[in-house]
């Protein structure tokens, strides 16, 4: 599951550089993306190499009038609201990391290990006349399991054009083993015994 991620202060200027982006292209200040607000994501441009960058709205509403803000890779192809999306408007929503609750309402902090971005794995649609994304997840790796049974799935910066572009390659790389995390609390207790 993922229900809120985070821009670090050099979120931006990282993404940039390992990409090859333009300088300042990307304005991420730094702070908390919750479900409901407008993030910047990364999609492809009309050049099929090019990347741009758009402000879309987090979450699909459902005709049910719920917000599915997550698609599980194990089903999207099978959803009707999701497949056709997923296959042909891929979107990386770039972050320095994401929050997840255990069962007893701690929070935890998941990020790369060296503090590089992490890539989300998202896809867009039009919904409720604006340009909306869901995050894609995955059954939880070790690093994420005694938090959460599921986490986003992330990208390897090397792949992010690949997997904006190319819908085979996407697919394969959605089903992929994810990486582990390093995970910290502010409030972990410590075991003295």
């Amino acid at each position: 599951m993922c229900g809120r991620y985070y821009y670090a202060d050099k979120t931006a200027e990282d993404v940039e550089e390992e990409l090859g982006l333009h300088e300042g292209v990307l304005t991420l200040p730094a702070g908390d993306v919750m479900p409901g607000t407008v993030a910047s994501a990364l999609i492809i441009g009309k050049e099929a190499k090019d990347i741009t960058v758009a402000s879309l709205h987090w979450g699909l509403v459902s005709k049910d009038k719920k917000l599915l803000i997550n698609a599980r890779v194990e089903s999207v192809l099978n959803k009707p609201m999701f497949s056709e999306s997923v296959q042909s408007r891929r979107c990386i929503l770039p972050a320095g990391g994401f929050y997840e609750w255990s069962r007893d309402k701690t929070k935890y902090n998941f990020s790369k290990g060296d503090n590089s971005p992490l890539y989300l794995a998202g896809f867009y649609n039009m919904n409720e006349n604006r340009d909306s994304f869901v995050i894609l997840t995955t059954e939880a790796n070790s690093s994420m399991e005694p938090v959460h049974d599921r986490m986003p799935v992330f990208i390897e910066g090397k792949n992010v054009r690949k997997y904006l572009s190319n819908r085979d390659a996407a697919l394969d790389m959605i089903r992929d083993r994810m990486p582990e995390l390093n995970r910290k609390s502010d409030y972990e207790q410590l075991n003295l015994f």
